[in-house]
């Protein structure tokens, strides 16, 4: 272990999903991850095994032993975690929570220490799986100087693209990840709802709709937002449209609803793309119109 805190040395605070992760990933890349610590012991030995010259120890001596402490536990517990350690001009910690103002380490930061976020937009369900996912996601990075220039480095070393996230804006970033994660999640079963309509299951309806999803995704990262819309909207066909807003209405005000708006917000997208004349725009907006109960 470096021996003071104004070394090299990095130290987590947490040894969960995303820990597990960053720690390795940043051990392959070079960086001196030396402590690990975790409410649960046992976790904290076992992410340290995996990772040469690092031992599993306690909070206080992770912070007494790291120049750069990353905090990676529960949102609710960042602020509780940092007031009850002893922190030094010199140190860095960081926490990597999404959602959570950097306001929460004030307590390190009125001892003299840099503080900060690091947080990776990528799903850690899965520690092996987000391992392999790592290079190319982006990290948000909120500090001050020389910390900043310090994680944006550490990003890069472990092929992630780091991006400067400004004050304030903490709580609206994370959101924006919703919609590309736990969003589709309730967009796919929403689907398995109307596969199981017409007697399939939801194993069946998600193992078919993967290929599709997968296809999107792939489309998108190709062309973009606008020129990866594929479905009816996009090609201004409205006549499939009813037919989909017919059929789903027999399951219910609540999912034609959904339907009708997932539906009308990818108008937009192939109105921008030019494609369409302006009768078939006027047609999918008249089947689209929130205010008509019924298609």
């Amino acid at each position: 272990m470096e021996e003071n805190a104004g070394s090299t040395a990095i130290a987590f605070i947490g040894a969960g999903r995303l820990a597990t992760g960053l720690a390795l990933a940043m051990h392959a890349a070079g960086a001196p991850v030396q402590a690990v610590a975790s409410r649960s012991p046992a976790s904290a030995r076992a992410l340290a095994e995996r990772i040469p010259g690092c031992i599993a120890c306690s909070p206080k001596q992770a912070v007494e032993n790291a120049g750069l402490v990353f905090l990676s536990v529960p949102d609710d517990a960042i602020a509780g975690v940092a007031g009850s350690l002893a922190w030094t001009p010199g140190q860095a910690v960081v926490h990597c929570s999404g959602a959570t103002e950097i306001s929460a380490l004030a307590d390190a930061a009125g001892a003299g220490a840099a503080t900060g976020g690091f947080h990776p937009l990528q799903t850690f369900t899965d520690p092996v799986v987000a391992l392999s996912n790592l290079p190319g996601c982006s990290v948000a990075i909120e500090a001050a100087e020389p910390l900043f220039s310090r994680l944006t480095a550490l990003t890069e070393a472990i092929g992630c693209r780091p991006f400067a996230l400004p004050p304030g804006a903490r709580a609206r970033y994370h959101a924006t990840g919703s919609y590309a994660a736990q969003f589709v999640n309730a967009l796919l079963l929403e689907a398995s709802a109307v596969w199981e309509s017409f007697g399939m299951d939801r194993a069946a309806a998600v193992r078919a709709l993967l290929p599709l999803l997968k296809g999107t995704v792939a489309a998108i990262e190709h062309g973009g937002l606008v020129h990866g819309l594929a479905g009816p909207v996009s090609r201004g066909d409205a006549g499939t449209v009813r037919r989909q807003l017919e059929g789903i209405a027999t399951l219910g005000a609540d999912h034609l609803a959904l339907f009708r708006e997932l539906t009308r917000l990818t108008l937009p997208l192939a109105i921008e793309r030019g494609t369409l004349t302006p009768s078939q725009v006027a047609s999918l907006r008249a089947l689209l119109d929130t205010r008509t109960q019924q298609p």
